[in-house]
C-alpha cells in the first residue's frame, strides 16, 4: 500500500542523512519529490536518479531556505513544477557544538538562522498555498536536544525548542483551514554524522536508550511519511520523539 500516491512533497536539506531516507521513503510511497540542498550538488543529482528510479517525478533545487526570498521561490517554483503542494518537511540544519563559554555570537546566530529561520521562512512561503487548497501537512524536524538540552548545544538545543514552540503555535492557526503541523524529536539516530563519533561516545549516548542501539534514519522517514500521508488527518501541534525509551 502506498500512502503517499499522487502527493507532492517538498524536503529541505534532503541530499544526506535523515532528509535523503525521508525522501526515498517518500518516493517508495508514491510520492513526487522536490527537495533542497546547498553544497552536496552531486549528490543531490544523485538522489533525483534515484528518487525516478520509483517511477515519481524529482527534482532537486539548490536553495537556502534560511533566506526568505529564497524559501518564497523555492514553493513558487516547486508549485509552478508540481502544480500542488501537499506537505512540507522542514528539516534542514547544522550545528556549531561547543560550550558556553567558549561559543561565539556568529556560532550561536548562524545555527538559530539555519535551523529556526528557515522553519519560519519555508512554513510562511507554504502557507499561502496551503490556505487556498485549504489542506496541507507541515513537518518540522525538531530533537529531543530541544527538549531535555545537551551540553555543548546550547544553540542547537534553543533551535530545536524554537521549532516545537513554533510548530504549536502554527498548528493552532492552521488547524480551521484544515492544515496540520506537527514536529518529530529524534533522539540518537545512526546517520554519517554519528558513525563519525568515538566509540567511548556512543557508548555514553546507548547506556541512555532502554532499547540499547541507535535509530535508523529509515525510522524518522516512517513517521514523516505517515504525518504526510492521510492517515493522520486528525494529527497536529504534537511532537513526537523517536529516541527508543532515552532517559533524558
Amino acid at each position: 500500500m502506498k500512502l503517499l500516491e499522487g502527493k507532492n512533497v517538498l524536503i529541505t536539506g534532503a541530499s544526506k542523512g535523515i532528509g535523503r531516507s525521508i525522501a526515498i521513503r517518500c518516493a517508495e510511497h508514491g510520492a513526487n519529490i522536490g527537495f533542497t540542498y546547498l553544497s552536496s550538488v552531486e549528490k543531490g543529482e544523485a538522489l533525483v536518479a534515484e528518487l525516478e528510479a520509483f517511477g515519481i517525478k524529482a527534482k532537486g533545487y539548490r536553495s537556502d531556505a534560511s533566506k526568505m526570498e529564497a524559501a518564497e521561490k523555492l514553493v513558487q517554483d516547486f508549485t509552478t513544477d508540481f502544480g500542488a503542494l501537499d506537505a512540507l518537511i522542514n528539516n534542514a540544519g547544522i550545528t556549531r557544538d561547543t560550550l558556553l563559554m567558549r561559543m561565539t555570537e556568529d556560532q550561536f546566530n548562524e545555527v538559530i538562522r539555519v535551523n529556526l529561520n528557515s522553519v519560519f521562512n519555508m512554513t510562511k512561503a507554504a502557507t499561502k498555498t496551503f490556505l487556498k487548497q485549504r489542506n496541507g501537512s507541515i513537518i518540522n524536524m525538531s530533537s529531543v536536544v530541544g527538549i531535555y538540552g545537551n551540553a555543548g548545544q546550547a544553540n542547537y538545543a534553543a533551535s530545536k525548542a524554537g521549532i516545537i514552540g513554533f510548530t504549536q503555535s502554527v498548528a493552532k492557526e492552521l488547524a480551521p483551514r484544515n492544515i496540520r503541523c506537527n514536529a518529530v524529536a529524534p533522539g540518537f539516530i545512526e546517520t554519517e554524522m554519528t558513525a563519525t563519533l568515538d566509540q567511548k561516545v556512543k557508548d555514553v549516548w546507548l547506556a541512555d536508550i532502554p532499547m540499547k542501539r541507535g535509530g535508523k534514519p529509515e525510522e524518522v522517514a516512517d513517521l514523516c511519511v505517515f504525518l504526510a500521508s492521510d492517515m493522520s488527518t486528525y494529527i497536529t501541534r504534537q511532537t513526537i520523539q523517536l529516541t527508543g525509551a532515552m532517559k533524558s
